[in-house]
C-alpha cells in the first residue's frame, strides 16, 4: 500500500494488543499504547505504512513477524487473534477498519471523530451492536476527574436545574497553526471540518452534562480568520527557514519546532515533523525546509474555520453556547460556566470548581480531584488520555461495557449534533434535530 502524503507526515499508526486474558489488536496513539502494558496487557501486533514505526513496535513489544503488517486489511484478513483493536487511522479512514474488525468481533477503541459522515458513524454503531462489540470512542474529556466531578455536582442538584451552559475551548494560537493550517487537519476534503476534528470533545461534554435531555435545535457561525494569503506580510517568503520577516511572526516554524528541539524536546509537536523516526536537529531542519510544517501559514491550502460558535437548545428549554477559538494564549484550558436555578458553577481547566449558592450567597470551592500516577506519554488532555485507556482495558478485561462512558449510542448522538451544527453554519439557518 502506498503511503499517502497525509499519512507520511502524520502521527498515526496501526498496531495490535494483547491482554493477560487474551489478545488485543490496536493502532498506536502517539505513545499511548504504553498504557496496555501498564494495565496488564500486551501489544501483540502492529500495522502501519511506515517501516520505522513497525520496527519500533516490534522491538519494544517483542511482536512476532507474522503479526506485523503494512496494511490494516492484512491484519483484518487473518483469523481473529486478539480481544480488541485500537483504530487510530486518519479521520477519513476510520469507518472501513472499524466495520471490518467489528465483524470479526474485536472490541474497539476508536479515535475521535468516529467517522466524517453521519452515515458512516451510524454504520459503525450498527455493526458493533450486531456483533456484540464494545465500542469506545475517544472522547477523552468525559473521563477526566474534573469533568466527572462537574457531572456529579450537577446531578446532585447543587445548582438546581440547569438553565444554560457556556463553554469555551481555547485551541491555542500555535497549536491551530500546527494542526489546522500546516498539518493534517488543515483541509476539509482531506480530513474533516474543524468542529468535528477538534471540538466534538466539547459538544460531547455539553451533552454529557445535560444528561438525558435531547438537543432539539442548533445554530452555528464561524469563519477562517487571518490564515489567508491576503494577510501575508509583504516581504515574507513561502518557507519560514529562509524568511526575512520570520522573527516578527508568532507562527514561525522556527519558533514552534526548531527552538523547542534545541532545548532537547522532541515530543509532540516536533515528533510529528520528524516522521522518519530520526529525532535530531539535522533531520528536523531538513523536514522544515522540504515538508509541510515549514510552510508560511499565509501560503497554505487550509480551508477549515479558525473560530466557531455553536448555540444549542435542549429539551425543557435548556440552552448552551460553545465557542472554539484558535487565537488564544491558552492551549486546551477549557472554561465552563453552568448556570442553574439555584446557583452557578464555574471551572477553568483542571479546577478548582467553584459553586455560588443563590440562597446562602456563599461560594464553595471544590478542589480538583487528584489524579493517580500518570505514566509519561499519557499526560495529554490533562491526563484524560490515561483514564480513557484505563477504562477501555478494564472494560475488555472484565467484559463489562458499563466501564465505558462514551459508548456507541451517546457518541452517535453527540456526533450527529456536530454534523447538524456544521450544516447550520454552511446553510446559515437554524437546524431542527430529528428525534
Amino acid at each position: 500500500m502506498k503511503t499517502s502524503w497525509r499519512r507520511k507526515w502524520g502521527q498515526r499508526t496501526h498496531c495490535q494488543w494483547n491482554s493477560q486474558g487474551g489478545e488485543i489488536k490496536c493502532r498506536r496513539m502517539d505513545g499511548r499504547i504504553d498504557a496496555f502494558s501498564e494495565g496488564g496487557g500486551r501489544v501483540v501486533g502492529v500495522a502501519d505504512p511506515r517501516s520505522c514505526t513497525r520496527d519500533d513496535f516490534k522491538t519494544t513489544h517483542s511482536i512476532d513477524d507474522d503479526k506485523i503488517f503494512e496494511d490494516w486489511r492484512d491484519a483484518a484478513a487473518k483469523e481473529k487473534f486478539a480481544e480488541a483493536v485500537i483504530i487510530a487511522t486518519p479521520d477519513r479512514l476510520h469507518k472501513d477498519p472499524a466495520v471490518a474488525f467489528a465483524r470479526k468481533q474485536y472490541h474497539i477503541l476508536l479515535e475521535k471523530p468516529m467517522a466524517v459522515t453521519p452515515e458512516d458513524c451510524s454504520e459503525i454503531v450498527s455493526v458493533c451492536k450486531e456483533n456484540g462489540v464494545m465500542l469506545l470512542v475517544g472522547h477523552v474529556m468525559r473521563y477526566h476527574p474534573v469533568s466527572q466531578e462537574i457531572k456529579a455536582l450537577v446531578d446532585a442538584g447543587v445548582i438546581g436545574d440547569i438553565v444554560h451552559i457556556q463553554h469555551l475551548e481555547p485551541v491555542g494560537h500555535w497549536h491551530f497553526a500546527h494542526s489546522f493550517v500546516r498539518g493534517n487537519w488543515r483541509k476539509e476534503e482531506e480530513s474533516t471540518f474543524s468542529l468535528l476534528a477538534k471540538s466534538c470533545h466539547d459538544i460531547d461534554l455539553i451533552c454529557f452534562w445535560t444528561g438525558k435531555k435531547r438537543c432539539v435545535k442548533v445554530s452555528s457561525f464561524g469563519t477562517l480568520s487571518h490564515f489567508t494569503k491576503e494577510n501575508k506580510p509583504k516581504d515574507a517568503s513561502s518557507c519560514c527557514m529562509d524568511c526575512s520577516v520570520e522573527e516578527k511572526c508568532p507562527f514561525s516554524a522556527k519558533k514552534i519546532y526548531l527552538k523547542t528541539a534545541e532545548q532537547g524536546y522532541f515530543m509532540w509537536p516536533v515528533s510529528v515533523v520528524c516522521s522518519n523516526g530520526v529525532y535530531d536537529i539535522e533531520s528536523l531542519t531538513e523536514a522544515l525546509k522540504t515538508g509541510p510544517y515549514g510552510r508560511c501559514v499565509y501560503e497554505c491550502d487550509n480551508d477549515v474555520v479558525s473560530n466557531q460558535v455553536v448555540n444549542m437548545e435542549f429539551e425543557g428549554g435548556v440552552t448552551a453556547a460553545f465557542t472554539m477559538m484558535a487565537f488564544t494564549q491558552a492551549l486546551g484550558v477549557r472554561n465552563t460556566t453552568i448556570y442553574g436555578s439555584k446557583g452557578e458553577l464555574n471551572c477553568r481547566g483542571n479546577g478548582p470548581i467553584r459553586v455560588f449558592d443563590f440562597l446562602t450567597r456563599k461560594e464553595t470551592e471544590y478542589p480538583a480531584p487528584k489524579p493517580a500516577f500518570i505514566p509519561m506519554g499519557l499526560t495529554a488532555h490533562s491526563g484524560a488520555d490515561y483514564y480513557i485507556m484505563e477504562s477501555f482495558i478494564s472494560a475488555v478485561a472484565n467484559d463489562d461495557p458499563s466501564r465505558i462512558l462514551s459508548g456507541p449510542d451517546e457518541t452517535l448522538r453527540s456526533h450527529l449534533l456536530v454534523f447538524e451544527a456544521e450544516r447550520s453554519r454552511k446553510e446559515s439557518k437554524v437546524v431542527h434535530l430529528a428525534k
